[in-house]
């Protein structure tokens, strides 16, 4: 693992979206394409506003969620929403976008999602966020689904999650995926985020708090915070 501190919000976006949009050329360079998933909420906005901005062949990016609630994709509650307002503008908009969110049972909308991605695999870039429960992705702690989600082994890239801390029943990469990505990045901001992702290296129930799934499982995530 390795952890980089920022003095500002503003400072550590424009970093990120350095790095990222670095990666995502490589990927494009060795394999003709890149797949980037990212993390919605209000943490990300400044990243993204920033790497839409970067000077990379768009065209051969598709962009992913690492989770989405299921909510349509007008809802103020999509992350769907929030990254084509946010990300896939100005250069960025030659992106392709393969959402979570389909229309039918979410069983169904997961299996969908699974479909669309098998082509792009693996992920080059994944962007996690983390909330202050210790969740990341939409593995929330003591959700219906989670045990299935967290298994390092497991054959499934999308999964239902549901969670009274969630709101809306949720789709969300599941560790797996999570740990086969080549690059894992996780964005942090906040003194209370990172008392938790302190007190999350500290050995413990990883069901309690677990972004501990992602650092039993990710060895070199690159951890960026800012207060």
């Amino acid at each position: 693992m390795q952890f980089t501190a920022f003095d500002t919000s503003d400072e550590l976006a424009r970093w990120l979206a350095r790095e990222v949009a670095a990666r995502l050329s490589a990927a494009i360079g060795s394999r003709g394409r890149a797949l980037l998933a990212v993390s919605g909420g209000s943490t990300p906005v400044r990243f993204f506003r920033a790497l839409s901005s970067a000077e990379i062949d768009w065209h051969k990016v598709w962009v992913t969620l690492a989770d989405e609630r299921f909510v349509p994709p007008n809802s103020t509650r999509s992350n769907q929403r929030l990254v084509t307002v946010e990300l896939l503008q100005g250069r960025a908009a030659k992106a392709h976008f393969i959402p979570l969110f389909s229309d039918g049972g979410i069983d169904a909308a997961a299996r969908d999602a699974e479909e669309a991605l098998k082509a792009q695999l693996p992920i080059d870039v994944l962007v996690l966020g983390m909330g202050k429960d210790g969740h990341t992705a939409s593995l929330f702690p003591g959700a219906e689904g989670l045990a299935e989600a967290s298994r390092a082994e497991g054959k499934r890239q999308i999964l239902p999650i549901v969670a009274d801390a969630a709101g809306e029943p949720r789709l969300t990469l599941t560790l797996a995926a999570i740990a086969a990505s080549h690059t894992q990045f996780l964005h942090l901001e906040g003194q209370e985020k990172r008392a938790v992702f302190e007190q999350a290296q500290a050995p413990g129930d990883p069901g309690h708090l677990p972004i501990r799934f992602v650092l039993q499982q990710c060895p070199d995530l690159r951890v960026v915070w800012s207060a």
